[in-house]
């Protein structure tokens, strides 16, 4: 049954990397910030449009990277939809610690149905070189959502 999971899970990666949802510029987004993972050359630019109560209405990416890095995006993109901006961000820090351990030992109820979702990209974390793949994402979006409007921030997933 494991080597059924880890197919499930590979298989996604390759569709969301090869498919990636979200993949555009964002006319008209609130905010923006530009990630580089050095390591590998990975590169994106995210964009998301907020409503006016903070919530996150749209969200879309462009660049180029690994099958990784492009996935995670994706997945993050579809799954951050609807989320205020500290719900996203601590999504990001429980995604984070999926990358890098396997699990998630406390994303409790309110966060399940989303880490299920990302839970494909749990595999990173006997790649250390990969985390930084993986959570390149999620570092952009942390530095679009602490900048203002009009503003492009810069991240790293160093």
């Amino acid at each position: 049954m494991f080597d059924d999971l880890r197919d499930l899970y590979q298989e996604v990666i390759l569709d969301h990397g090869r498919k990636p949802r979200n993949f555009r510029r964002l006319e008209n987004a609130d905010r923006s910030a530009r990630g580089d993972n050095p390591m590998c050359g990975d590169r994106m630019g995210l964009f998301l449009k907020l409503t006016p109560d903070g919530h996150i209405a749209d969200a879309a990416f462009q660049g180029r990277g690994c099958a990784i890095s492009m996935a995670s995006a994706s997945l993050m993109t579809e799954t951050v939809k609807g989320k205020t901006a500290a719900e996203a961000e601590e999504l990001g820090t429980r995604f984070r610690g999926l990358a890098m351990t396997g699990t998630c030992p406390d994303c409790g109820t309110g966060l399940a149905d989303e880490m299920e979702r990302l839970q494909p990209l749990s595999g990173v974390h006997e790649y250390p070189s990969r985390v930084k793949c993986a959570t390149l994402a999620w570092h952009t979006l942390n530095a679009a959502l602490e900048g203002t409007p009009g503003e492009e921030r810069m991240a790293s997933s160093e």
